[in-house]
Protein backbone atom coordinates (compact mmCIF):
# COMPACT_ATOMS: atom_id res chain seq x y z
CA UNK A 1 0.00 0.00 0.00
CA UNK A 2 3.25 2.30 0.89
CA UNK A 3 4.30 1.92 -2.77
CA UNK A 4 1.01 2.58 -4.24
CA UNK A 5 0.11 5.61 -2.30
CA UNK A 6 3.68 6.96 -3.43
CA UNK A 7 2.96 5.72 -6.94
CA UNK A 8 0.02 7.90 -6.74
CA UNK A 9 1.12 10.89 -5.78
CA UNK A 10 4.10 11.29 -8.33
CA UNK A 11 1.98 9.92 -11.21
CA UNK A 12 -0.35 13.23 -10.81
CA UNK A 13 1.80 15.67 -9.63
CA UNK A 14 2.29 19.06 -11.77
CA UNK A 15 4.78 19.52 -14.38
CA UNK A 16 5.96 22.57 -12.09
CA UNK A 17 6.75 20.26 -9.37
CA UNK A 18 10.45 20.92 -7.95
CA UNK A 19 13.19 19.19 -8.16
CA UNK A 20 13.96 18.45 -4.39
CA UNK A 21 10.02 17.29 -4.09
CA UNK A 22 10.72 14.43 -6.72
CA UNK A 23 14.01 13.28 -5.22
CA UNK A 24 12.64 13.02 -1.56
CA UNK A 25 9.82 10.70 -3.57
CA UNK A 26 12.60 8.94 -5.67
CA UNK A 27 14.24 8.34 -1.99
CA UNK A 28 10.60 7.48 -0.22
CA UNK A 29 10.15 4.50 -2.77
CA UNK A 30 14.04 2.91 -2.66
CA UNK A 31 13.20 2.91 0.90
CA UNK A 32 10.02 1.02 0.70
CA UNK A 33 11.53 -1.29 -2.27
CA UNK A 34 14.08 -2.40 0.40
CA UNK A 35 11.70 -2.63 3.03
CA UNK A 36 8.87 -4.61 1.51
CA UNK A 37 10.49 -5.97 -1.33
CA UNK A 38 10.99 -9.46 0.33
CA UNK A 39 6.55 -9.88 1.24
CA UNK A 40 6.20 -6.91 -2.53
CA UNK A 41 7.45 -10.38 -4.12
CA UNK A 42 4.91 -12.85 -3.09
CA UNK A 43 2.40 -10.13 -3.98
CA UNK A 44 3.24 -8.19 -6.83
CA UNK A 45 1.99 -11.16 -9.10
CA UNK A 46 -1.59 -10.95 -8.16
CA UNK A 47 -1.70 -6.78 -7.56
CA UNK A 48 -4.08 -5.80 -10.48
CA UNK A 49 -5.90 -9.17 -10.35
CA UNK A 50 -7.84 -8.89 -7.03
CA UNK A 51 -10.90 -9.19 -8.77
CA UNK A 52 -11.87 -10.74 -11.63
CA UNK A 53 -11.08 -8.92 -14.81
CA UNK A 54 -13.91 -6.46 -16.69
CA UNK A 55 -15.26 -8.65 -18.94
CA UNK A 56 -16.82 -7.40 -22.21
CA UNK A 57 -20.35 -5.85 -21.86
CA UNK A 58 -19.88 -5.86 -17.95
CA UNK A 59 -20.43 -2.78 -16.13
CA UNK A 60 -18.43 -1.77 -12.90
CA UNK A 61 -20.21 0.59 -10.32
CA UNK A 62 -17.15 1.68 -8.46
CA UNK A 63 -17.17 4.42 -5.57
CA UNK A 64 -14.47 6.59 -5.78
CA UNK A 65 -14.09 7.93 -2.27
CA UNK A 66 -14.41 11.63 -0.82
CA UNK A 67 -11.17 12.41 -3.06
CA UNK A 68 -8.17 12.10 -1.32
CA UNK A 69 -6.49 9.54 -4.10
CA UNK A 70 -4.89 7.58 -1.49
CA UNK A 71 -8.21 6.16 -0.54
CA UNK A 72 -8.88 4.77 -3.79
CA UNK A 73 -9.48 0.98 -3.59
CA UNK A 74 -6.86 -1.16 -5.03
CA UNK A 75 -10.36 -2.98 -6.78
CA UNK A 76 -11.35 0.40 -7.79
CA UNK A 77 -8.07 1.42 -9.45
CA UNK A 78 -7.51 -2.25 -11.06
CA UNK A 79 -11.10 -1.51 -12.49
CA UNK A 80 -10.34 1.99 -13.86
CA UNK A 81 -7.33 0.43 -15.72
CA UNK A 82 -9.16 -2.40 -17.37
CA UNK A 83 -12.39 -0.18 -18.59
CA UNK A 84 -12.88 0.82 -21.75
CA UNK A 85 -15.00 4.07 -20.90
CA UNK A 86 -15.37 5.24 -17.68
CA UNK A 87 -18.44 7.24 -17.22
CA UNK A 88 -18.08 9.86 -14.20
CA UNK A 89 -19.09 11.91 -11.89
CA UNK A 90 -18.71 15.78 -11.10
CA UNK A 91 -17.57 14.99 -7.55
CA UNK A 92 -14.84 12.68 -8.58
CA UNK A 93 -11.49 14.43 -7.70
CA UNK A 94 -9.06 15.56 -10.44
CA UNK A 95 -6.38 13.72 -8.88
CA UNK A 96 -8.51 10.23 -9.32
CA UNK A 97 -9.61 11.16 -12.60
CA UNK A 98 -5.91 11.72 -13.55
CA UNK A 99 -5.37 7.90 -12.79
CA UNK A 100 -7.19 6.67 -16.14
CA UNK A 101 -4.95 6.15 -18.58
CA UNK A 102 -4.93 8.28 -21.29
CA UNK A 103 -6.42 5.61 -23.94
CA UNK A 104 -9.41 5.15 -22.19
CA UNK A 105 -12.95 6.93 -23.21
CA UNK A 106 -14.04 9.21 -20.66
CA UNK A 107 -17.67 10.68 -20.31
CA UNK A 108 -18.81 13.07 -17.66
CA UNK A 109 -22.00 13.22 -16.61
CA UNK A 110 -21.56 15.55 -13.58
CA UNK A 111 -24.22 16.51 -11.32
CA UNK A 112 -24.11 19.90 -9.15
CA UNK A 113 -26.46 20.85 -6.72
CA UNK A 114 -29.97 21.74 -8.35
CA UNK A 115 -28.19 21.53 -11.64
CA UNK A 116 -28.19 17.89 -13.66
CA UNK A 117 -26.05 18.34 -17.30
CA UNK A 118 -26.73 14.83 -18.01
CA UNK A 119 -30.71 13.66 -17.53
CA UNK A 120 -30.36 10.49 -14.92
CA UNK A 121 -32.39 8.64 -17.86
CA UNK A 122 -29.32 9.60 -20.09
CA UNK A 123 -26.72 8.31 -17.97
CA UNK A 124 -28.74 4.91 -17.62
CA UNK A 125 -29.02 4.74 -21.16
CA UNK A 126 -25.25 5.59 -21.74
CA UNK A 127 -24.44 2.51 -19.50
CA UNK A 128 -26.57 0.16 -21.60
CA UNK A 129 -25.77 1.26 -24.64
CA UNK A 130 -21.81 1.20 -24.21
CA UNK A 131 -22.13 -2.25 -22.58
CA UNK A 132 -24.44 -3.46 -25.48
CA UNK A 133 -21.85 -2.73 -27.76
CA UNK A 134 -19.25 -5.04 -25.90
CA UNK A 135 -17.59 -2.33 -24.28
CA UNK A 136 -16.27 -2.91 -20.70
CA UNK A 137 -17.76 -0.10 -19.00
CA UNK A 138 -17.17 1.55 -14.97
CA UNK A 139 -19.59 3.90 -13.49
CA UNK A 140 -17.27 6.21 -11.27
CA UNK A 141 -18.65 7.74 -8.48
CA UNK A 142 -17.57 9.86 -5.58
CA UNK A 143 -17.73 8.01 -2.24
CA UNK A 144 -20.22 5.16 -2.42
CA UNK A 145 -22.51 4.44 -4.86
CA UNK A 146 -24.93 2.71 -2.70
CA UNK A 147 -24.84 5.98 -0.27
CA UNK A 148 -26.93 8.83 -1.94
CA UNK A 149 -25.55 8.17 -4.75
CA UNK A 150 -28.42 6.51 -6.68
CA UNK A 151 -26.02 3.68 -7.69
CA UNK A 152 -28.63 1.56 -7.08
CA UNK A 153 -31.12 2.84 -9.23
CA UNK A 154 -28.82 2.93 -12.21
CA UNK A 155 -28.56 -1.03 -11.68
CA UNK A 156 -32.17 -1.74 -11.46
CA UNK A 157 -32.17 -0.47 -15.13
CA UNK A 158 -29.52 -2.62 -16.25
CA UNK A 159 -30.39 -5.11 -15.03
CA UNK A 160 -34.03 -4.59 -16.72
CA UNK A 161 -31.65 -4.21 -20.16
CA UNK A 162 -29.81 -7.97 -19.16
CA UNK A 163 -26.74 -6.38 -18.60
CA UNK A 164 -23.89 -7.90 -16.32
CA UNK A 165 -22.79 -5.67 -13.52
CA UNK A 166 -20.95 -5.88 -10.31
CA UNK A 167 -20.28 -3.23 -7.42
CA UNK A 168 -17.03 -2.03 -5.99
CA UNK A 169 -17.55 -0.03 -3.21
CA UNK A 170 -16.24 3.27 -1.97
CA UNK A 171 -15.15 5.00 1.53
CA UNK A 172 -18.30 7.12 2.32
CA UNK A 173 -18.20 10.77 2.90
CA UNK A 174 -19.81 10.59 6.23
CA UNK A 175 -16.49 8.27 6.84
CA UNK A 176 -13.67 9.70 5.80
CA UNK A 177 -14.55 13.30 5.48
CA UNK A 178 -14.98 13.06 9.39
CA UNK A 179 -12.18 11.03 9.91
CA UNK A 180 -9.77 13.45 8.02
CA UNK A 181 -11.12 16.09 10.44
CA UNK A 182 -10.75 14.30 13.51
CA UNK A 183 -14.37 13.76 14.43
CA UNK A 184 -15.13 10.30 15.43
CA UNK A 185 -18.40 8.96 14.36
CA UNK A 186 -19.07 7.56 17.83
CA UNK A 187 -17.45 7.65 21.24
CA UNK A 188 -18.02 5.95 24.41
CA UNK A 189 -17.98 9.52 26.15
CA UNK A 190 -20.17 11.43 23.16
CA UNK A 191 -22.69 8.91 20.72
CA UNK A 192 -23.64 5.46 20.97
CA UNK A 193 -25.33 5.78 17.28
CA UNK A 194 -24.73 7.88 14.34
CA UNK A 195 -27.28 8.63 11.50
CA UNK A 196 -26.61 9.40 7.72
CA UNK A 197 -29.55 11.59 6.28
CA UNK A 198 -30.03 13.37 2.68
CA UNK A 199 -30.43 17.39 2.81
CA UNK A 200 -32.90 16.83 0.36
CA UNK A 201 -36.17 16.13 0.29
CA UNK A 202 -38.34 13.38 -1.25
CA UNK A 203 -40.01 13.73 -4.64
CA UNK A 204 -42.80 14.12 -2.93
CA UNK A 205 -41.45 16.85 -1.17
CA UNK A 206 -41.70 15.32 2.10
CA UNK A 207 -38.98 16.47 4.06
CA UNK A 208 -36.62 13.97 6.68
CA UNK A 209 -37.98 13.18 9.81
CA UNK A 210 -35.87 15.67 12.18
CA UNK A 211 -38.43 14.56 15.21
CA UNK A 212 -36.66 10.96 15.12
CA UNK A 213 -32.97 12.25 14.56
CA UNK A 214 -32.89 14.76 17.57
CA UNK A 215 -31.88 12.02 20.49
CA UNK A 216 -28.96 12.28 22.69
CA UNK A 217 -25.62 10.58 22.50
CA UNK A 218 -26.44 10.49 18.76
CA UNK A 219 -24.45 11.54 15.68
CA UNK A 220 -26.48 13.15 12.67
CA UNK A 221 -24.38 13.53 9.21
CA UNK A 222 -26.15 15.17 6.32
CA UNK A 223 -25.40 14.93 2.92
CA UNK A 224 -26.38 17.42 0.14
CA UNK A 225 -27.04 19.75 3.11
CA UNK A 226 -25.39 22.92 2.42
CA UNK A 227 -27.70 24.74 0.52
CA UNK A 228 -30.97 23.73 2.63
CA UNK A 229 -28.28 24.25 5.69
CA UNK A 230 -30.97 27.25 7.16
CA UNK A 231 -34.15 24.50 7.31
CA UNK A 232 -32.19 22.18 8.80
CA UNK A 233 -31.44 24.10 11.21
CA UNK A 234 -34.69 25.50 12.13
CA UNK A 235 -35.85 21.78 11.96
CA UNK A 236 -33.58 20.52 14.58
CA UNK A 237 -34.45 23.45 17.11
CA UNK A 238 -38.43 23.25 16.29
CA UNK A 239 -37.65 19.66 18.03
CA UNK A 240 -35.85 20.76 21.05
CA UNK A 241 -32.34 20.25 19.72
CA UNK A 242 -30.23 22.20 21.99
CA UNK A 243 -28.76 25.65 20.09
CA UNK A 244 -25.47 24.68 21.36
CA UNK A 245 -25.24 21.19 20.39
CA UNK A 246 -21.66 21.56 18.40
CA UNK A 247 -21.56 21.55 14.32
CA UNK A 248 -19.37 21.01 11.94
CA UNK A 249 -19.05 21.55 7.75
CA UNK A 250 -16.42 20.14 6.34
CA UNK A 251 -15.82 21.54 3.03
CA UNK A 252 -13.60 19.12 0.57
CA UNK A 253 -13.08 16.70 3.12
CA UNK A 254 -10.00 14.43 2.57
CA UNK A 255 -8.52 16.87 -0.58
CA UNK A 256 -5.46 19.30 0.06
CA UNK A 257 -7.78 21.84 0.07
CA UNK A 258 -9.79 20.85 2.94
CA UNK A 259 -11.74 23.14 5.18
CA UNK A 260 -13.65 23.03 8.43
CA UNK A 261 -15.97 25.37 10.07
CA UNK A 262 -16.90 24.32 13.27
CA UNK A 263 -19.39 26.12 15.78
CA UNK A 264 -22.76 25.74 17.51
CA UNK A 265 -26.33 24.52 15.85
CA UNK A 266 -27.43 28.23 16.05
CA UNK A 267 -24.68 29.26 13.84
CA UNK A 268 -24.86 26.37 11.21
CA UNK A 269 -26.56 28.52 8.53
CA UNK A 270 -24.14 31.13 8.63
CA UNK A 271 -21.56 28.52 8.44
CA UNK A 272 -22.73 27.07 5.82
CA UNK A 273 -22.36 29.65 4.03
CA UNK A 274 -18.96 29.70 4.09
CA UNK A 275 -18.24 26.59 3.17
CA UNK A 276 -17.92 25.93 -1.03
CA UNK A 277 -19.48 22.00 -2.80
CA UNK A 278 -19.23 19.29 -1.60
CA UNK A 279 -19.76 19.87 2.31
CA UNK A 280 -20.95 17.60 4.87
CA UNK A 281 -22.79 18.81 7.69
CA UNK A 282 -21.84 17.02 10.67
CA UNK A 283 -24.15 17.91 14.48
CA UNK A 284 -23.69 16.25 17.35
CA UNK A 285 -20.95 16.23 20.78
CA UNK A 286 -18.47 14.04 19.00
CA UNK A 287 -17.90 17.57 17.16
CA UNK A 288 -16.15 18.56 20.41
CA UNK A 289 -12.84 16.63 19.48
CA UNK A 290 -12.12 18.34 16.41
CA UNK A 291 -9.80 20.84 17.82
CA UNK A 292 -8.34 17.85 19.74
CA UNK A 293 -7.69 15.45 17.15
CA UNK A 294 -7.68 17.30 13.79
CA UNK A 295 -4.36 15.30 12.42
CA UNK A 296 -4.84 15.87 8.96
CA UNK A 297 -4.61 19.60 8.54
CA UNK A 298 -1.90 19.95 10.84
CA UNK A 299 0.33 17.38 10.67
CA UNK A 300 0.33 18.22 6.62
CA UNK A 301 0.41 22.00 6.95
CA UNK A 302 -2.56 22.43 4.78
CA UNK A 303 -4.39 26.04 3.92
CA UNK A 304 -5.54 27.51 7.04
CA UNK A 305 -8.47 26.60 8.68
CA UNK A 306 -11.52 28.56 9.46
CA UNK A 307 -13.18 26.70 12.49
CA UNK A 308 -14.85 29.31 14.41
CA UNK A 309 -17.24 31.79 13.13
CA UNK A 310 -15.99 34.17 15.73
CA UNK A 311 -13.62 34.57 12.72
CA UNK A 312 -15.99 35.69 10.33
CA UNK A 313 -17.47 37.81 12.65
CA UNK A 314 -14.06 39.60 13.01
Amino acid sequence: MALFSVFSRSVIAEPRVRMRQVMRWAARVTHDVQRFWPHAQAVIPNYLQLSPSLGAGEVALVGSGPGGVELLTMAAFQMLNQADVVVYDRLVSDEILQLIPANIDTVCVGKAASFHSVPQSRINEILIERAQRGQRVVRLKGGDSFIFGRGGEELEQLAKAGVIFRVIPGITAASGCTSYAGIPLTHRDYAQAVTFVTGHCQHNGQPPDWHSLVASNHTLVVYMGRLSATSIQQALLAQGMSEQMPVAVIENGTRSDQRIFSGTLIQLAKLAEHAASPALLVVGEVVRLHQTLDWFNTAAQKIPQATQLSQFDN
